[in-house]
Protein backbone atom coordinates (compact mmCIF):
# COMPACT_ATOMS: atom_id res chain seq x y z
CA UNK A 1 0.00 0.00 0.00
CA UNK A 2 2.58 2.35 0.65
CA UNK A 3 4.46 1.64 -2.51
CA UNK A 4 0.98 2.18 -4.59
CA UNK A 5 0.87 5.14 -2.55
CA UNK A 6 4.51 6.66 -3.43
CA UNK A 7 3.81 6.08 -7.25
CA UNK A 8 0.51 7.59 -7.30
CA UNK A 9 2.19 10.68 -5.87
CA UNK A 10 4.84 10.11 -8.37
CA UNK A 11 2.00 10.17 -11.22
CA UNK A 12 -0.18 12.55 -9.55
CA UNK A 13 3.16 15.62 -9.65
CA UNK A 14 3.21 14.67 -13.91
CA UNK A 15 -0.25 15.12 -13.75
CA UNK A 16 -0.05 18.70 -11.70
CA UNK A 17 2.28 20.19 -13.83
CA UNK A 18 0.50 18.85 -17.37
CA UNK A 19 -2.25 20.50 -15.70
CA UNK A 20 -1.11 23.60 -14.68
CA UNK A 21 0.79 24.61 -17.78
CA UNK A 22 -2.20 23.58 -20.53
CA UNK A 23 -4.83 24.80 -18.37
CA UNK A 24 -6.73 21.49 -18.40
CA UNK A 25 -6.40 20.36 -14.35
CA UNK A 26 -4.85 17.16 -13.45
CA UNK A 27 -8.25 14.95 -14.03
CA UNK A 28 -7.29 13.75 -17.45
CA UNK A 29 -3.99 11.84 -16.31
CA UNK A 30 -5.17 11.26 -12.68
CA UNK A 31 -8.24 9.39 -13.97
CA UNK A 32 -6.91 6.91 -16.34
CA UNK A 33 -3.69 6.30 -14.78
CA UNK A 34 -5.77 5.21 -11.41
CA UNK A 35 -8.21 2.63 -13.02
CA UNK A 36 -6.09 1.66 -15.52
CA UNK A 37 -2.28 1.11 -13.73
CA UNK A 38 -3.44 0.90 -10.38
CA UNK A 39 -6.87 -1.15 -10.51
CA UNK A 40 -8.74 1.93 -8.13
CA UNK A 41 -12.67 2.29 -9.03
CA UNK A 42 -13.78 4.61 -11.21
CA UNK A 43 -15.89 6.37 -8.49
CA UNK A 44 -13.24 6.80 -6.35
CA UNK A 45 -10.51 7.78 -9.24
CA UNK A 46 -13.42 10.35 -10.44
CA UNK A 47 -13.69 11.58 -7.28
CA UNK A 48 -9.43 12.02 -7.09
CA UNK A 49 -9.66 13.65 -9.76
CA UNK A 50 -11.81 16.21 -8.74
CA UNK A 51 -9.58 16.73 -5.81
CA UNK A 52 -6.46 17.23 -8.17
CA UNK A 53 -8.37 19.86 -9.97
CA UNK A 54 -9.04 22.04 -6.68
CA UNK A 55 -5.05 21.00 -5.84
CA UNK A 56 -3.95 22.01 -9.55
CA UNK A 57 -6.03 25.51 -9.05
CA UNK A 58 -4.73 25.82 -5.67
CA UNK A 59 -1.13 25.67 -6.47
CA UNK A 60 -1.38 27.24 -9.83
CA UNK A 61 -3.48 30.20 -9.30
CA UNK A 62 -1.54 31.97 -6.95
CA UNK A 63 1.53 32.25 -8.94
CA UNK A 64 -0.28 33.05 -12.26
CA UNK A 65 -2.47 36.00 -10.79
CA UNK A 66 0.66 37.68 -8.57
CA UNK A 67 2.08 37.60 -12.15
CA UNK A 68 -1.02 39.14 -13.61
CA UNK A 69 -1.08 36.40 -16.20
CA UNK A 70 -4.84 35.64 -14.89
CA UNK A 71 -7.23 37.42 -16.08
CA UNK A 72 -9.84 37.45 -13.26
CA UNK A 73 -12.53 39.88 -14.98
CA UNK A 74 -12.62 37.41 -17.83
CA UNK A 75 -12.24 34.15 -15.80
CA UNK A 76 -15.64 35.28 -13.20
CA UNK A 77 -17.43 36.51 -16.35
CA UNK A 78 -17.09 33.23 -18.04
CA UNK A 79 -18.07 30.95 -14.65
CA UNK A 80 -21.35 33.23 -14.67
CA UNK A 81 -21.45 31.05 -18.48
CA UNK A 82 -20.83 27.82 -16.62
CA UNK A 83 -22.53 27.75 -13.56
CA UNK A 84 -26.17 28.53 -15.42
CA UNK A 85 -25.16 25.95 -17.85
CA UNK A 86 -24.64 23.15 -15.26
CA UNK A 87 -27.87 24.05 -13.86
CA UNK A 88 -29.63 23.73 -17.08
CA UNK A 89 -27.86 20.39 -17.63
CA UNK A 90 -29.14 19.50 -14.07
CA UNK A 91 -32.43 20.54 -15.01
CA UNK A 92 -32.62 19.10 -18.63
CA UNK A 93 -30.83 15.56 -17.97
CA UNK A 94 -33.65 13.48 -18.98
CA UNK A 95 -34.65 15.58 -22.01
CA UNK A 96 -31.71 15.23 -24.25
CA UNK A 97 -29.92 12.20 -25.09
CA UNK A 98 -26.47 12.31 -23.71
CA UNK A 99 -24.97 10.95 -27.01
CA UNK A 100 -25.88 13.59 -29.06
CA UNK A 101 -24.40 15.99 -26.68
CA UNK A 102 -20.69 13.91 -26.50
CA UNK A 103 -21.00 13.93 -30.67
CA UNK A 104 -22.05 17.70 -30.93
CA UNK A 105 -19.06 19.03 -28.41
CA UNK A 106 -16.60 16.57 -29.94
CA UNK A 107 -16.82 18.11 -33.13
CA UNK A 108 -16.56 21.44 -31.79
CA UNK A 109 -13.45 20.34 -29.88
CA UNK A 110 -12.27 19.26 -33.49
CA UNK A 111 -13.05 22.20 -35.07
CA UNK A 112 -11.18 24.20 -32.60
CA UNK A 113 -8.10 21.70 -32.93
CA UNK A 114 -7.88 22.64 -36.58
CA UNK A 115 -8.64 26.49 -35.88
CA UNK A 116 -5.49 26.26 -33.27
CA UNK A 117 -3.64 24.49 -36.07
CA UNK A 118 -4.13 27.09 -38.62
CA UNK A 119 -1.83 29.44 -35.71
CA UNK A 120 0.36 27.12 -34.21
CA UNK A 121 3.11 29.17 -35.22
CA UNK A 122 1.85 32.28 -33.90
CA UNK A 123 3.27 33.41 -30.77
CA UNK A 124 0.46 36.39 -29.68
CA UNK A 125 -2.82 36.93 -31.58
CA UNK A 126 -2.62 39.88 -34.43
CA UNK A 127 -4.32 42.27 -34.24
CA UNK A 128 -7.46 41.43 -32.27
CA UNK A 129 -10.70 44.14 -32.08
CA UNK A 130 -11.70 45.02 -28.72
CA UNK A 131 -15.36 43.52 -28.51
CA UNK A 132 -18.03 46.01 -27.19
CA UNK A 133 -18.88 43.95 -24.22
CA UNK A 134 -15.36 43.35 -23.28
CA UNK A 135 -14.87 47.66 -23.26
CA UNK A 136 -18.04 47.79 -21.06
CA UNK A 137 -16.74 45.22 -18.91
CA UNK A 138 -13.56 46.36 -18.90
CA UNK A 139 -12.00 42.50 -20.07
CA UNK A 140 -9.18 43.58 -21.97
CA UNK A 141 -5.32 43.33 -19.86
CA UNK A 142 -1.29 43.15 -20.18
CA UNK A 143 0.89 40.96 -18.75
CA UNK A 144 4.40 40.26 -18.47
CA UNK A 145 5.66 37.62 -20.78
CA UNK A 146 9.22 36.02 -19.18
CA UNK A 147 9.64 33.94 -22.19
CA UNK A 148 9.26 36.96 -24.05
CA UNK A 149 11.18 39.43 -22.20
CA UNK A 150 8.11 41.80 -22.84
CA UNK A 151 5.17 43.06 -21.65
CA UNK A 152 2.26 42.27 -23.76
CA UNK A 153 -0.75 43.77 -24.05
CA UNK A 154 -4.35 42.41 -25.23
CA UNK A 155 -8.00 43.07 -26.39
CA UNK A 156 -10.73 40.47 -26.04
CA UNK A 157 -12.87 39.78 -29.12
CA UNK A 158 -16.32 37.89 -29.95
CA UNK A 159 -17.21 38.03 -25.75
CA UNK A 160 -20.85 36.44 -26.53
CA UNK A 161 -19.56 33.50 -28.72
CA UNK A 162 -16.78 32.46 -25.63
CA UNK A 163 -19.74 32.98 -23.11
CA UNK A 164 -22.13 30.44 -25.28
CA UNK A 165 -19.29 28.07 -25.16
CA UNK A 166 -18.89 28.51 -21.71
CA UNK A 167 -22.86 27.88 -20.98
CA UNK A 168 -22.80 24.51 -23.42
CA UNK A 169 -19.87 23.08 -21.54
CA UNK A 170 -21.46 24.22 -18.15
CA UNK A 171 -24.67 21.92 -19.53
CA UNK A 172 -22.39 18.77 -20.66
CA UNK A 173 -20.48 18.99 -17.10
CA UNK A 174 -23.93 19.22 -15.29
CA UNK A 175 -25.54 16.25 -17.62
CA UNK A 176 -22.30 14.03 -17.77
CA UNK A 177 -20.23 15.08 -14.75
CA UNK A 178 -17.30 15.86 -17.18
CA UNK A 179 -14.92 18.54 -16.55
CA UNK A 180 -14.59 21.33 -19.28
CA UNK A 181 -10.90 22.55 -18.62
CA UNK A 182 -10.42 21.72 -22.54
CA UNK A 183 -13.21 23.75 -23.78
CA UNK A 184 -12.14 26.78 -21.31
CA UNK A 185 -9.53 26.92 -23.08
CA UNK A 186 -10.33 26.65 -26.36
CA UNK A 187 -13.35 29.40 -25.52
CA UNK A 188 -10.57 32.00 -24.88
CA UNK A 189 -7.94 30.97 -27.40
CA UNK A 190 -9.88 30.41 -30.50
CA UNK A 191 -13.46 32.53 -29.54
CA UNK A 192 -11.93 35.21 -27.76
CA UNK A 193 -8.39 35.38 -29.10
CA UNK A 194 -6.15 36.12 -25.72
CA UNK A 195 -3.09 34.94 -26.29
CA UNK A 196 -2.79 31.32 -24.64
CA UNK A 197 -0.80 32.23 -21.18
CA UNK A 198 -3.71 34.06 -20.32
CA UNK A 199 -6.17 31.48 -21.05
CA UNK A 200 -4.30 28.35 -19.80
CA UNK A 201 -3.50 30.96 -16.46
CA UNK A 202 -7.47 32.03 -16.41
CA UNK A 203 -8.81 27.96 -16.51
CA UNK A 204 -6.75 27.12 -13.78
CA UNK A 205 -8.48 29.95 -11.92
CA UNK A 206 -11.68 28.73 -13.40
CA UNK A 207 -11.71 25.23 -12.68
CA UNK A 208 -10.83 25.68 -8.85
CA UNK A 209 -14.10 27.18 -8.48
CA UNK A 210 -15.90 24.97 -10.31
CA UNK A 211 -14.30 21.74 -8.64
CA UNK A 212 -14.96 23.64 -4.86
CA UNK A 213 -18.51 23.67 -5.68
CA UNK A 214 -18.87 20.02 -6.66
CA UNK A 215 -16.20 18.47 -4.50
CA UNK A 216 -19.09 18.24 -1.68
CA UNK A 217 -21.05 16.29 -3.58
CA UNK A 218 -18.71 13.59 -4.22
CA UNK A 219 -17.87 13.73 -0.68
CA UNK A 220 -21.15 12.98 0.79
CA UNK A 221 -21.43 10.37 -1.95
CA UNK A 222 -18.71 8.96 -0.50
CA UNK A 223 -16.24 8.95 -3.32
CA UNK A 224 -13.16 10.46 -2.13
CA UNK A 225 -10.96 7.79 -0.63
CA UNK A 226 -8.35 9.73 1.69
CA UNK A 227 -5.53 6.66 0.95
CA UNK A 228 -5.84 7.79 -2.68
CA UNK A 229 -7.14 11.62 -2.56
CA UNK A 230 -3.98 12.24 -0.28
CA UNK A 231 -1.27 11.09 -2.18
CA UNK A 232 -2.87 13.27 -5.35
CA UNK A 233 -3.44 16.02 -3.81
CA UNK A 234 -0.48 16.73 -2.50
CA UNK A 235 1.42 15.40 -5.91
CA UNK A 236 -0.88 17.50 -7.94
CA UNK A 237 -0.18 20.30 -5.36
CA UNK A 238 3.76 20.32 -6.02
CA UNK A 239 3.31 19.61 -9.45
CA UNK A 240 1.01 22.50 -10.19
CA UNK A 241 3.45 24.78 -8.42
CA UNK A 242 6.25 23.95 -10.32
CA UNK A 243 4.55 24.03 -13.42
CA UNK A 244 3.70 27.27 -13.09
CA UNK A 245 7.82 27.70 -13.21
CA UNK A 246 7.74 25.72 -16.36
CA UNK A 247 4.69 27.54 -18.28
CA UNK A 248 6.23 31.34 -17.63
CA UNK A 249 9.36 30.13 -19.23
CA UNK A 250 7.65 28.49 -22.54
CA UNK A 251 6.60 29.84 -25.85
CA UNK A 252 3.28 30.28 -26.20
CA UNK A 253 3.88 28.27 -29.39
CA UNK A 254 5.37 24.97 -27.74
CA UNK A 255 2.49 25.46 -25.32
CA UNK A 256 -0.13 25.30 -27.97
CA UNK A 257 2.27 22.33 -29.42
CA UNK A 258 1.72 20.23 -26.39
CA UNK A 259 -2.49 20.82 -26.00
CA UNK A 260 -3.57 20.29 -29.49
CA UNK A 261 -3.21 16.81 -29.99
CA UNK A 262 -4.74 16.36 -25.98
CA UNK A 263 -7.49 18.57 -27.42
CA UNK A 264 -7.67 15.80 -30.16
CA UNK A 265 -8.22 12.85 -28.05
CA UNK A 266 -10.44 14.16 -26.24
CA UNK A 267 -12.52 15.25 -28.87
CA UNK A 268 -12.41 11.82 -30.69
CA UNK A 269 -12.95 9.83 -27.37
CA UNK A 270 -16.46 12.02 -26.88
CA UNK A 271 -17.16 11.31 -30.33
CA UNK A 272 -16.10 7.72 -29.84
CA UNK A 273 -18.46 7.37 -26.69
CA UNK A 274 -21.70 9.40 -28.34
CA UNK A 275 -21.75 6.92 -30.86
CA UNK A 276 -21.80 4.16 -28.47
CA UNK A 277 -24.20 5.98 -26.77
CA UNK A 278 -26.28 6.07 -29.77
CA UNK A 279 -25.90 2.30 -31.19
Amino acid sequence: MALMAIQILGISVLAGMVGSVLGLGGGIIVTPALTLLFGVDIKHAIGASIISVIATSSGSAIAYIRDRITNVRVGMFLEIATTIGAITGAFVGGLIAPGILYIVFGLVLLYSVIAMLKKASDELPGEVPLHPAAQKLKLQGQYYDKALQQNVSYNVDNVYGGFSVMYGAGVISGLLGIGSGSFKVMAMDVFMKLPLKVSSATSNFMMGVTGAASAGVFFFRGDIDPVISAPVALGVLAGAMLGTKVMQKLKSKTIRKLFIPILAYVAIQMIVQGLGANS
